[in-house]
């Protein structure tokens, strides 16, 4: 897996560790449900990485049938790895009362600590140390209530949106940046102004994914020229990422938070 970094931790990641890490110990699964971008997934990801342990994701659509996802399931069962399937409420419900099926067969066998166990028709061995998780967007279109037989499989935890600030802070600091708890305010506001104010564009993201991308290129920036100012190099960045904004209003924004 290599040293590639880990997550920022917040009370909210704090809560989804000890949800999961729960519903491994009762042999169920885990069921993260929030707003896209909240960091669902990468928690799942960061928790398999600190337990040393291969997380596979599969994006999950309408078009996924039992026989697919029982062959992710025999393949995780077998070389004890993580699944975490995105967007599970995407699945046809007739598919996923299959799917409960499914799980509750690997349960039962986790449950009994059995060393091999039949499941679609084939004798397979079993690592206990598998997990299954799922994440959700309640509320989107194309989204399908989880039937009750799927619910009690997992052990649900509501994902809210992260305090940007904090970790906007912290990974500055991890960057090398001493100026990191005014330089965190600065982007956390800019970001939030440039939400709200400029139009609606498919192409604009001033989300987390966005600014984690330009605080990782500030910090390399950084290590390269050590003898510029930390504002001047935090700022670099922000109008390459944010290029296609009407630069107007981009420096309205940048002018009402006094950056110099």
């Amino acid at each position: 897996m290599g040293l590639n970094g880990r997550l920022v931790i917040t009370p909210l990641t704090d809560r989804i560790y000890l949800t999961l890490t729960q519903a491994l110990s009762m042999f169920l699964g885990g069921a993260p449900a929030g707003p896209a971008g909240t960091g669902k997934t990468e928690t799942t990801k960061d928790l398999a990485k600190a337990l040393g342990l291969l997380c596979v994701v599969t994006n999950c659509g309408e078009g996924m049938d039992f026989k697919a996802v029982g062959k992710i399931f025999s393949g995780l069962a077998q070389c004890g790895a993580w699944g975490c399937f995105d967007e599970f409420n995407r699945i046809d419900a007739s598919v996923l009362s299959v799917i409960s099926s499914q799980i509750q067969t690997i349960r039962n066998a986790l449950m009994n600590q059995l060393k091999t166990f039949q499941f679609e028709g084939q004798e397979i061995a079993l690592d206990s140390r598998m997990g299954i998780f799922i994440t959700m967007n309640p509320g989107y279109a194309g989204r399908t209530e989880l039937p009750e037989s799927v619910k009690a499989l997992f052990r649900p935890v509501v994902v809210i949106v992260p305090d940007l600030q904090q970790i906007c802070e912290i990974m500055l600091f991890s960057e090398g940046f001493l100026m990191a708890k005014m330089l965190a305010k600065k982007m956390t506001v800019l970001y939030k102004l440039a939400k709200e104010q400029l139009s609606k564009q498919h192409h604009y993201d001033f989300g987390l994914r966005a600014l984690k991308s330009v605080l990782v290129m500030a910090g390399e920036l950084k290590r390269g020229s050590a003898d510029l100012s930390e504002v001047v190099l935090l700022l670099s960045y922000p109008g390459q990422i944010i290029f296609f904004t009407r630069r107007r209003m981009f420096l309205h924004i940048c002018s009402s938070l006094r950056w110099k």
